[in-house]
């Protein structure tokens, strides 16, 4: 960013500087000012502690530690080169390092950095006063740990591991200070570069977003667990298919047939179900896959007759593999009472395709 100064006459250029060439060092400058008024960063934060460091076996400090209105403890890394050196890295560290700290903790932490006789008192009063609440007990701090990274400048080396950390739901945020000499003074600005003021609001919604698709995800694999736990036990009595298999977090579940390139599988969709042999001899046998699947279609009357119904064959010429299939209602959303009976249905229909299939299959020579 370039900055004017205006005069009678015409725009007059800032000179740009650097904090090493007007002698402004880390921790006796840049830090001492941001702690006198870290508002500068952020009008939410607190600043709870300064060189932090209540660990055992490591001389690590925390330049800043901070408290948002959020109960959420934030750290903050100041360096005064232009890319920022590692300091992503080493404030990951620090906040893995407190993440686990308490509010007693947190107390206690800015009770040392007030100083006093009475500074325990004063120090869990200012923290009750900044998150607005009466007593300790009213909330929780958060489990997650924010970083803001401070330097005059940043390498692309890393943003792009900010940027990444980010996409993964880390609360991580670079903000520039930029030097300039105008006359006798120094002026300096501050710049928010990650993430940019102006996608902030559209970066959150897509984190949430992407948050809400994850949960949804995860509970989706939990149905997938319990459905495939329950349908493996019940099916014990019938076949030894899937006996031996443990339960999957995924759509689909099967077993081998007694001949390469064969399985039969279980697989719930939302609102409906199958059993099916899948036919997939491998990535380079696309010319086997299709000349068994053909010569099992050619006895279709005798395995529909076996199985006892009609069955759905389908070449699949978009995929790998041939599939011949059996479809029923009912899936991974119906409601778990009506589980037992679709289970029993899958089962029912798995035991009849096993049962048409399997000589079938074994006469094949291709």
């Amino acid at each position: 960013m370039t900055i004017y100064r205006v005069t009678n006459s015409a725009l007059s250029k800032v000179d740009e500087t650097t904090f090493a060439q007007e002698k402004l060092l880390e921790r006796r400058d840049l830090q001492r000012l941001l702690k006198s008024d870290i508002s500068v960063l952020s009008p939410e934060l607190m600043v709870i502690s300064e060189e932090f460091g209540d660990w055992e076996e490591s001389a690590r400090r925390i330049d800043l530690l901070c408290l948002d209105r959020q109960g959420q403890l934030i750290v903050v890394e100041i360096k005064r080169t232009e890319d920022g050196g590692h300091m992503e890295l080493q404030a990951i560290r620090y906040a893995a390092m407190v993440s686990s700290m308490t509010f007693a903790q947190l107390v206690l932490a800015h009770a040392r950095y007030l100083g006093g006789e009475d500074a325990p008192q004063r120090a869990e009063s200012d923290i009750l006063a900044h998150l607005k609440w009466d007593t300790p007990e009213e909330g929780n701090l958060s489990e997650d740990v924010g970083i803001i990274l401070v330097s005059a400048d940043f390498s692309r080396e890393l943003t792009t591991a900010v940027l990444w950390l980010r996409k993964r739901g880390l609360n991580i945020t670079c903000i520039r200070l930029k030097p300039y000499r105008l006359d006798e003074q120094i002026l300096i600005d501050v710049q928010t570069i990650i993430p940019l003021p102006e996608a902030a609001e559209y970066e959150i919604r897509v984190r949430e977003k992407t948050q809400a698709s994850q949960r949804a995800n995860s509970a989706r694999e939990d149905i997938f667990l319990r459905f495939w736990a329950q349908l493996i036990e019940r099916s014990k009595p019938h076949s030894s298919l899937i006996a031996n298999r443990s339960p999957v977090p995924d759509h689909w579940l099967g077993g081998g047939i007694g001949k390469a390139g064969f399985t039969l599988n279980y697989v719930v969709r939302q609102h409906d179900s199958q059993v099916e042999c899948y036919i997939d001899y491998g990535k380079d046998w696309g010319e086997k896959n299709i000349a068994a699947f053909h010569a099992l279609e050619a006895q279709v009357a005798d395995i529909e007759q076996n199985f006892g119904a009609k069955l759905d064959w389908d070449e699949l010429p978009q995929s790998r593999g041939c599939r011949i299939s059996k479809v029923v209602d009912g899936g991974w959303k119906t409601p778990e009472t009506g589980w037992p009976d679709l289970q029993n249905r899958l089962i029912d229909h798995m035991a009849n395709l096993e049962k048409a299939l399997r000589a079938p299959i074994q006469r094949l020579n291709i």
